[in-house]
């Protein structure tokens, strides 16, 4: 939070609270005389003074649920005709969640050291946790890199090249199934690379992560209009397809369903990539404590017959069991049985009251 609060303070702290944290404010300021008072450090905290500005900090803030995540599109130094349209097109494709720069950026090399230091800039400037990259030159023309964030830091890299690309406006169809913005789509990964290859499985999962959108749990049917179909032709190339979905009668529940291709498509042709480290993997894949769910005794969970669950039944005790119809009969027999235990008890009184009579003449 130092930081941020005057230009002089960043020195400070790795000049003394770091290599000698047993330095005073009286050393640090006879090297940095414009920081005069120590109560600016204090008292210069920048704290949200609307509602808006409250609004939006509270919108940054870590959530149990994250939404979905932005994607930030940047120019490089050098961009060709076909890059610019391709990058164009990704912006169309997330245009709900999307921010794009149309600038050029000459200090942003990816995988070089240092070179990422204003791309996690500018995705802490619009809370961006993916990017598009596109540079040419001679070397890698027509180069795409496409990443991923954590923490505004870079998580992994994958670099392509685009070959063989056709924009939307080369397609010509019936524009009532073009797929709306914000849709959901379907994926279709088609060969054993994307199982098999490391190179295949990490562009596997950076192309989710970047066209999925927001995670929900429920689809309706009728509002899938879109599927994204990437073929391995080989251990480096991918044909990356725009189709869109066509419903039809099937005679069915499950309607037939058609793909007429709507664009863009290219080839990708995998370059580069950066795996994260193992650490910063599991630290990114943490799940909140409050999102675990507790283990339930005795259920099981099928894929066909669903949940399943043992419940504990005691043995039934039949004859100690309470009819609900009580003949009369039985009552009369009751009542005649009392009656009968009644008399027996006033016999057995009398008797003993006579022999206690007995056995007091017979003392006298």
């Amino acid at each position: 939070k130092l930081n941020r609060l005057h230009p002089l303070v960043e020195k400070i702290s790795t000049c003394f609270f770091v290599s000698t944290p047993s330095a005073n404010f009286s050393d640090c300021q006879s090297f940095f005389p414009d920081l005069v008072d120590q109560s600016y450090i204090m008292l210069h905290i920048k704290t949200p003074k609307s509602m808006r500005a409250k609004r939006a900090l509270e919108k940054r803030a870590p959530k149990l649920v994250e939404y979905g995540k932005k994607t930030l599109i940047l120019h490089g130094t050098k961009t060709s005709n076909v890059l610019n349209s391709v990058l164009t097109e990704i912006y169309h494709l997330k245009k709900d969640n999307a921010v794009k720069y149309s600038r050029r950026n000459d200090n942003i090399r990816p995988f070089e050291s240092g070179g990422e230091t204003s791309l996690e800039f500018y995705s802490l400037k619009t809370d961006c946790s993916l990017f598009v990259f596109g540079s040419h030159s001679k070397k890698r023309p027509d180069n795409l890199v496409i990443g991923r964030t954590y923490d505004h830091h870079i998580y992994d890299l994958v670099e392509v090249g685009v070959e063989n690309f056709k924009s939307m406006a080369s397609y010509s169809y019936d524009k009532k199934i073009a797929p709306l913005i914000g849709s959901k789509p379907f994926f279709a990964f088609i060969g054993e690379g994307f199982e098999n290859v490391e190179e295949l499985k990490h562009l596997k999962e950076v192309l989710l992560d970047l066209f999925r959108g927001q995670v929900v749990k429920n689809l309706n049917l009728a509002g899938l209009d879109r599927v994204f179909v990437c073929t391995a032709v080989s251990s480096k190339k991918v044909l990356f397809t725009h189709c869109a979905l066509r419903l039809k009668k099937s005679g069915t529940i499950v309607p037939r369903m058609e793909l007429v291709e709507v664009g863009p498509s290219m080839d990708l042709v995998v370059r580069r990539h950066r795996v994260p480290d193992e650490s910063l993997k599991k630290e990114a894949m943490k799940i909140a404590p409050e999102l675990i769910k507790k283990k339930e005794k005795n259920v099981s969970k099928d894929a066909i017959v669903g949940k399943i669950g043992k419940i504990y039944v005691p043995d039934q005790e039949v004859g100690n069991a309470s009819l609900p119809y009580k003949p009369k009969g039985v009552k009369r027999e009751r009542r005649e049985a009392k009656a009968a235990k009644g008399e027996d008890n006033s016999n057995k009184h009398a008797e003993k009251k006579l022999r206690k009579q007995q056995d007091d003449d017979v003392s006298a």
